[in-house]
């Protein structure tokens, strides 16, 4: 199946493809990226509070995906049913029994029938410990790894609309359109961007999306540059203006035969920006005012390492957690850019099981 598909692929393309893989540095920082991702996707199965499946009084119950009553289960109120109560977790192993995630804990979970004062040292209950507030550390890191990855993503995919709309455009028509640009897109990264999100993030109580949106106002700024020089220096090739000659419209010579040439420097600068939004985003929660009080922030565990010097767990956690993420996204990123470097790309081996055609079955 993948000699199906590699053959399917332009030879430049497969050389990009053999450059990457022989940064072993880079291909296997991806693998352990995507199975850390991968993991993060399943936090609810992973860490959670809820049991997967249960089976009570004969009757079979899903409390991860519905909430029930806790009158369902021999209790007083039809409120929603908390599993870690003492009662209910009797009545279960009376009645039925419950399959429990590995850590039965969500990011958000207070542990109220800890022996020791929060926050408390790891132990075979919270196997990273527990933060100032009584919530399972690992729990927290396994939720907050998918936020930032998640808000990353997002970001780095709207910066990478607008760095190419806004660097495209200027690149491409050149004249005064790219001075008039150029003019305002320094005076626009000539602002403290920290302190401008400090003050836009206090004014509101700002949320998942808002936050986003606040912070895509900046984070395009780095890849309008790289854009324009590449639009600059494509719109003078022969068949660019083989095009113009024969009476294409801009926005077609752009699509088809400016943007794809343009896309080899950009490539290589998303996992920059990717972690560019990563730390802009923790350094935002460090300070307070980035998520919501109460959101799985990686950014949040960091302050609360500095708050609580006597539980170093917290401190060494959030540190392990942040370096082992950038540190990955960054060996993607060398890997990436050595992909897409022509002096790599041209003295690649050309794999021969790439190349060579299959025969019809």
């Amino acid at each position: 199946m993948t000699l199906a598909f590699t053959s399917k692929l332009s030879p430049i393309t497969r050389r990009r493809i053999s450059v990457f893989r022989q940064n072993r540095r880079a291909r296997v920082s991806l693998w352990i990226f995507l199975v850390l991702f991968g993991l993060s996707l399943l936090a609810e199965l992973i860490a959670n509070d809820k049991p997967i499946v249960m089976q009570f009084d004969g009757q079979w119950y899903t409390p991860l995906l519905v909430d029930y009553p806790e009158t369902e289960f021999g209790g007083f109120l039809p409120t929603r049913t908390d599993y870690h109560d003492p009662f209910i977790q009797a009545q279960i192993e009376d009645h039925g029994w419950a399959l429990w995630p590995p850590i039965p804990f969500s990011y958000q979970t207070l542990d109220m029938q800890m022996m020791r004062p929060s926050p408390s040292p790891p132990d075979r209950r919270h196997w990273l410990g527990t933060d100032d507030q009584g919530r399972d550390v690992l729990a927290r890191v396994i939720y907050g790894f998918r936020l930032s990855v998640f808000f990353a993503l997002v970001l780095t995919a709207g910066s990478l609309v607008m760095g190419v709309l806004i660097g495209g455009i200027q690149g491409y028509f050149g004249g005064k359109t790219d001075l008039v640009g150029q003019r305002l897109t320094e005076i626009w990264s000539g602002l403290p961007v920290l302190f401008l999100l400090i003050i836009l993030a206090s004014l509101v109580q700002p949320g998942f999306w808002w936050l986003l949106g606040i912070m895509l106002l900046f984070s395009w700024l780095g890849l309008v540059d790289v854009v324009r020089a590449e639009f600059l220096r494509a719109r003078n090739l022969e068949y660019v203006r083989a095009a113009k000659a024969m009476g294409l419209p801009s926005r077609l010579i752009m699509w088809r035969h400016v943007l794809p040439n343009a896309m080899v420097a950009t490539l290589t600068f998303i996992p920059f920006l990717f972690t560019g939004a990563i730390t802009t985003l923790t350094a935002l929660d460090f300070l307070g005012f980035g998520l919501p009080p109460g959101a799985p922030s990686l950014g949040e565990l960091v302050a609360q390492g500095k708050n609580n010097l006597h539980a170093p767990w917290l401190g060494i956690t959030a540190f392990i957690s942040l370096s082992l993420m950038l540190s990955l996204l960054v060996f993607i990123g060398e890997g990436l850019r050595d992909a897409f470097d022509p002096r790599h790309i041209q003295h690649a081996p050309s794999a021969t099981p790439l190349t060579r055609t299959q025969p019809n079955a």
